[in-house]
């Protein structure tokens, strides 16, 4: 089976369910996304790495890491490799002395892994078809219409421009897509929303 590659692109807070998170997973070489609802605990592990941040001690993930280095075991890849009653699984694929080992994991601990390592991620198609969504965009900025649909073929919705909205239009456009569980265009009508009231 094909794998195809992703890279996290945005991690946010999952409006639809309290003291969760989403990550967003973008297909490195295609406009699909794919969006995983994940801990908090998780989500902070996933963002100390991405920030480079150094905490006091040694977090979860960052002592598995070092167990792993201890016994010269290195994280090639992670493959998130089934969905299943809307549950992703992954596994982290290791090698140590020319022999490949594969871990079973939960999806969230194995993209704080990836992370740390910085290697690849990865999945097939069957997930990012039951899954994905496209983002078909043009510059928000300039008001043209931006475009969002299901990867399996779902209604394609039209959006214009953020900054054209009124506040309550926003409120209601944030209802919409976190009813489709579109997180990547939830965190984008939140940021709006966000920046006007700073202003």
């Amino acid at each position: 089976m094909k794998k195809i590659a992703l890279s996290i692109v945005a991690l946010s807070h999952s409006v639809t369910q309290s003291h969760n998170y989403a990550v967003v997973l973008g297909e490195e070489e295609g406009s699909r996304r794919l969006p995983i609802v994940i801990g908090g605990f998780e989500a902070q592990a996933i963002a100390v790495a991405m920030e480079r941040m150094t905490p006091n001690r040694p977090l979860t993930h960052d002592l598995f890491k070092s167990t792993l280095e201890t016994f010269e075991i290195e994280l090639k890849e992670i493959i998130i490799n089934n969905l299943l009653d809307g549950i992703f699984y992954a596994r982290l694929v290791c090698t140590r002395n020319g022999e490949v080992v594969e871990i079973d994991s939960r999806t969230s601990d194995a993209l704080a892994m990836a992370v740390r390592y910085n290697c690849p991620i990865y999945t097939y198609e069957f997930i990012l078809d039951a899954a994905g969504v496209i983002l078909d965009e043009t510059e928000e900025e300039s008001g043209e219409p931006v475009t969002i649909k299901k990867a399996r073929g779902g209604k394609k919705k039209e959006k214009n421009s953020l900054s054209n909205k009124s506040e309550e239009e926003l409120n209601q456009m944030l209802e919409e897509v976190l009813a489709d569980e579109d997180y990547e265009a939830a965190a984008k009508i939140r940021d709006e929303i966000d920046r006007r009231k700073k202003n």
